[in-house]
């Protein structure tokens, strides 16, 4: 071989190798170069259809729709007493009887007065009718006359008296008459039959004891209650910011303390119109904003007892195959090139960071229903983007085209 065509061979090669480690300095240089960019760890996860339901969750007791306290109406003692309680009444079942002494002689004394003026009355129309008449034939004597003017008015007087005699003891028979009808009245509250059919919840009172009617600051003796079972509800104190959402004939689910792992269905058939007030330290205050809301039970069990604690999930709105992102994707952030002196809902817009290219972008959303911790996109995604997830310091760090490393999304440990 020539010295020429050695020497062109030589530097062939030397070209191959400078090329080789140009192009290795260049990979070289170009970690180096991306190692000195800031990255941020996140999680990142598919965006996908599922189905959403909105549940509004509130606490509250176990109550019968129809629940009637039987009170003293008239004073007395307590005699006898029918039922016990939990036992079950039909309307019209006796109950108790207080001591009606007093009543029966009322009413017997009113009768008898009765009795006495009607007798009198009968005497009086007697004489009213003889002084009726007397006075006609004075009245005739006198337009023939035969008799003096003095004659005739003593006569007139007379059936004038004799008049307002019978009307006096009329109005007297019609005020014992009164009397009468309020003492019977009086009498018949000393004997209390159930209203309605029943259970007996509450059996308060003794045979002995002293039964008082309510005034402007005694409520008066609660002898019993009576319920009607066979309707149960549930009332439940629901937040001013959830009770927008409700509405009356909405589904729930209701779980009872007392009946773990039983769910009662129900619908909403109640809803209160003014917030709750509640008492604190004898003084009524609406700080707390909660609005009462019923739900009454489809088939109650009758194990259910009024007074149990309840909790009630109203499902306020449903979604077959939604598209949706984790609540804790969502970012909210200033818009650029806004006014800072415009209000804050015009400043703000809220949305999630989508990826690409392990660069990450904003992506303005909007909003549907909430599901547990899922939130429906209704605009500015498509199913199958990614999304960044998490964690919260990490979104809060992001800004558009942000180098990423992704975590591994840890998995919930299985029971």
């Amino acid at each position: 071989m020539s010295e020429k065509a050695s020497f062109f061979k030589r530097r062939k090669k030397l070209l191959i190798v400078l090329a080789v480690l140009l192009v290795v300095g260049a990979i070289v240089f170009a970690n180096l170069q991306s190692r000195r960019e800031k990255t941020v760890k996140v999680t990142v996860d598919k965006i996908k259809k599922q189905d959403l339901t909105s549940i509004v969750s509130a606490s509250g007791e176990i109550k019968p729709k129809k629940n009637i306290n039987i009170s003293a109406q008239v004073p007395g003692r307590i005699v006898k007493i029918g039922v016990v309680e939990g036992q079950e009444v039909k309307a019209g079942n006796f109950l108790l009887k207080l001591d009606s002494t007093q009543y029966e002689a009322m009413s017997d004394r009113d009768q008898n007065f009765i009795r006495a003026a009607k007798a009198d009355l009968i005497q009086s129309e007697a004489r009213l009718k003889r002084d009726k008449s007397s006075f006609d034939r004075q009245q005739q004597l006198f337009d023939d006359n035969l008799i003096s003017k003095d004659q005739l008015e003593a006569s007139k007087a007379q059936y004038d008296v004799s008049v307002a005699q019978t009307n006096a003891i009329e109005f007297q028979i019609k005020q014992a008459e009164a009397s009468l009808k309020s003492t019977m009245d009086s009498l018949a509250k000393t004997t209390y039959v159930s209203p309605i059919d029943g259970v007996i919840t509450s059996l308060q009172v003794e045979e002995g004891e002293t039964a008082i009617i309510g005034t402007m600051n005694n409520p008066g003796t609660v002898m019993l209650t009576i319920a009607d079972l066979s309707v149960m509800e549930v009332e439940v104190e629901v937040d001013e910011t959830d009770v927008i959402g409700v509405s009356l004939g909405q589904e729930s689910d209701i779980r009872v303390d007392a009946m773990p792992g039983t769910i009662f269905k129900g619908k909403v058939t109640e809803i209160g119109s003014s917030a709750l007030l509640k008492a604190t330290a004898g003084v009524s205050t609406q700080e707390s904003k909660d609005f009462k809301v019923v739900v009454t039970l489809d088939n109650p069990d009758r194990k259910l007892k009024p007074g149990l604690s309840a909790s009630a999930d109203i499902i306020v709105a449903q979604k077959k195959q939604a598209l949706a992102v984790p609540i804790s994707s969502l970012v909210l952030r200033e818009k650029p090139d806004v006014d800072k002196n415009a209000p804050a809902a015009d400043r703000e817009e809220e949305g999630v960071y989508t990826v690409a290219a392990s660069r990450v972008k904003f992506v303005p959303v909007g909003k549907g229903i909430t599901g547990g911790m899922m939130i429906e996109v209704t605009s500015g995604l498509s199913e199958g983007q990614e999304i960044v997830t998490g964690p919260y310091a990490s979104l809060r760090e992001l800004k558009d085209g942000v180098l990423i490393k992704t975590e591994t999304k840890k998995e919930a440990p299985k029971k």
